[in-house]
Formats: C-alpha cells, sequence, structure tokens
C-alpha cells in the first residue's frame, strides 16, 4: 500500500517545503517525490550530509535517493535541468528525474517576454508565460523534444506567436536550449512517463507531493494579478491519484513572508524578525525585495479554508520553520489584533489550538536537520 502525503506551502512561498519534503523522504523507505504545481520557479533549499543545493528541477528528496516526478500540471526548463543536473553530479549526487510527457516546455522566447513583462512579482523564468502561450494553442511538450523537426517546427512557430508581443523575438538565442533539449532525451538521469512512473523494485512505499508557491498564491486563491499560474493546494493532486487518505503537512515560517510583489499584511508593524545569514530568498531584479512581517493567523486560517479537501481534514499536520529567527518577543495577529507570547512553546500551543490542528512539526531553521514533533 502507498502512503499519500502532501506537502503544502500555508501563504505566500518561501515555507520551507523543501526540508519538510526532505524530511519525509529520510522516514520512507522507498519514496518517490512529485511536483505537481508550477515549475523551474520554485526554489526548495536542502541541507544534507555537507551539502546544500536549491532545487529548482528535481524533488527536494534527491539527497536522499528519492526519485522525482514532475507530473503533466508542471512546467519544464530543459536549460535549467542540464544546468541543475550538472550541479548536482558535481557535488556527487546521481538524481533520477522522470517528466511527464505532457508537461509544457520552457523556451527562451517565454523567458524573455517573462523577463519585459513582470508587473506582478514574476520570478522571470518563464513559468506563467508558458502556460498563457499552451492557452493559446503553440504547444510544447516533453515528449516533442524526441522528434527534432517536431521541436524545431513548433519552436519556429513559437517565435512567430511572440512577434507580435516581443520587439526581439528573431534575435532570441536557441542553440543552447536545442542543445539542451538534445541531451535530456539521451540521459541516463532523466526519463519520460506517461502518467505515474512504476518503482524499478516494486511499488514506491511513499508518494510524497512537494507543493510549489502556498496557497495564497493560488490562482484562485490568491490575491489577483498576483498569484502564480497554478493550483497550490490539492486539486491537482486529487487528479493524480484517487488515494483513499492523504496525509496533509501545511508548511508555514513563524512569521510572514513574501518575495515579490502584491498584498502582505502587518508589514507596517514592528518585529524582532532576525535577518538568516543563510536565506536563500534575496533581492533580485524580477521580484524585487524578500518581505517579512508578523504572522497572520488570520490569513493563515482563510488560506486553509478555501481548500476544500484542506479544510474538512480533521488530521492535517502543520509544520511551523525558521523559529530561531524570532528573538524575545514571539507574536502573531488574529484578526488585526496583536497577541504577545512569553515563549516559543506557548507561541506554538496557541497557534494550534485556534486552527485546530492536533499536530505540529518545528525546526528552528531551514538548514536545521532536527525536525521535533508535538502532539496537542
Amino acid at each position: 500500500m502507498i502512503h499519500h502525503k502532501a506537502v503544502i506551502g500555508a501563504g505566500f512561498g518561501d515555507e520551507g517545503k523543501g526540508m519538510f519534503t526532505d524530511y519525509l523522504c529520510r522516514n520512507a523507505e522507498h519514496p518517490l517525490v512529485i511536483r505537481f504545481s508550477g515549475g523551474q520557479q520554485a526554489g526548495h533549499t536542502v541541507v544534507h550530509k555537507g551539502i546544500r543545493h536549491v532545487f529548482s528541477n528535481f524533488g527536494s528528496g534527491t539527497l536522499r535517493g528519492a526519485p522525482s516526478y514532475f507530473a503533466k500540471f508542471c512546467t519544464i526548463d530543459p536549460v535549467g535541468i542540464i544546468n541543475e543536473l550538472d550541479a548536482l553530479l558535481e557535488k556527487g549526487v546521481e538524481p533520477l528525474l522522470f517528466i511527464d510527457a505532457e508537461c509544457p516546455v520552457t523556451t527562451p522566447y517565454d523567458i524573455r517576454y517573462n523577463q519585459q513583462n513582470h508587473p506582478h512579482g514574476s520570478c522571470g523564468v518563464g513559468v506563467g508565460a508558458t502556460f498563457n502561450r499552451e492557452e493559446h494553442f503553440y504547444s510544447l511538450t516533453f515528449a516533442d523534444l524526441f522528434y527534432p523537426w517536431v521541436l524545431e517546427t513548433r519552436l519556429q512557430l513559437i517565435r512567430d506567436f511572440y512577434r507580435e508581443y516581443i520587439t526581439d523575438a528573431d534575435d532570441v538565442e536557441v542553440d543552447d536550449f536545442l542543445h539542451c533539449c538534445s541531451v535530456i532525451t539521451r540521459s541516463p538521469w532523466v526519463r519520460i512517463s506517461r502518467g505515474l512512473p512504476p518503482g524499478e523494485s516494486g511499488e514506491f512505499s511513499d508518494y510524497i507531493y512537494e507543493g510549489s508557491q502556498g496557497l495564497l498564491l493560488d490562482q484562485h486563491y490568491g490575491f489577483f494579478p498576483y498569484v502564480t499560474r497554478a493550483h497550490t493546494g490539492t486539486k491537482n493532486i486529487l487528479a493524480l491519484c484517487m488515494a483513499e487518505k492523504l496525509d496533509i503537512y501545511l508548511v508555514t515560517r513563524a512569521y510572514q513572508t513574501r518575495h515579490g510583489d502584491g498584498p502582505m499584511s502587518n508589514e507596517g508593524l514592528p518585529h524582532t524578525i532576525q535577518q538568516n545569514p543563510l536565506e536563500t530568498n534575496v533581492r533580485n531584479h524580477f521580484q524585487g525585495k524578500f518581505r517579512r512581517s508578523l504572522l497572520d493567523l488570520s490569513l493563515l486560517e482563510y488560506a486553509i479554508q478555501r481548500d476544500k479537501l484542506i479544510f474538512s481534514a480533521s488530521d492535517k499536520k502543520f509544520v511551523i520553520t525558521c523559529l530561531d529567527h524570532i528573538r524575545d518577543d514571539h507574536q502573531f495577529t488574529l484578526q488585526g489584533q496583536i497577541f504577545h507570547f512569553k515563549n516559543e512553546s506557548e507561541f506554538i500551543e496557541r497557534i494550534a489550538r485556534h486552527l485546530r490542528i492536533k499536530t505540529v512539526y518545528t525546526s528552528s531553521s531551514e538548514d536545521c536537520t532536527e525536525i521535533i514533533r508535538k502532539d496537542f
């Protein structure tokens, strides 16, 4: 029997989903990590045996030897895959990546368009542009990469499509992209899959669904237009499998974060959140500043209620990361009122009680290997 476990961000992203995915893989016999939303814009940091890696194109269980599967709901970036594969191999890690034949492929044209048009906090790597192009029927999927004439013909048609939207479409460099497409189709570390891949030595013991971004960036739950072009909750998971039981792990930092433009509550309130010298999320040209504020319990409650399966799950778990970033005064807001707590334990217990959570996992930071379970 396969155990189904979903790791879902409860906020605006950057909560620590990669770290907890790694933790679940550590405690599973033969896990498969399934990316079910978004694409190459994820940046999930994992540390294991002295190796630190930020995962975008592979699942966050890779350092534990867990294969990854990108479902058809995810975009893929051939150049990003090859660059990350090379980085992993240089670290002595040999990954295994299954990609669904129907995954939309991000092209250099999508990236150029995205980087010239990024008013809503985009990462600038072409994910939203790829989904938008696919909706206009100019499709390129992973299966197409295995047929050179099909690939080159579709790429030319995509260039023609973008001539209306970017002035320098004819100048976009595609040689590296085509080279990486060719390398991927021959790579022993990357395989095509039509649906969920079978286990090489029998069934996988666990399907670990690794989310991207957070519930408050979902294209339907979030604050449009400052959203991601994806279903970040359970919708895609349910389309992939009809599991009788899905263990849901909702992840948040001990404070609120948002990388990029868009609404975020509590920004004007004073706080004691410390800077993390190892922070993966830093200011960049496309997203801008990495923003932090007091945890908003009302927003977490709202996000949970928007996803019917999450809301109805009586045994959902909560994961609170980066607790060591809070100094002296543990606080959250609830319906605009600030609540102060004398210690970490009281802070965690009050969150669990208000959200009706029976089990909470805590960690000190994104680089901490020790995760503590607390039952209430």
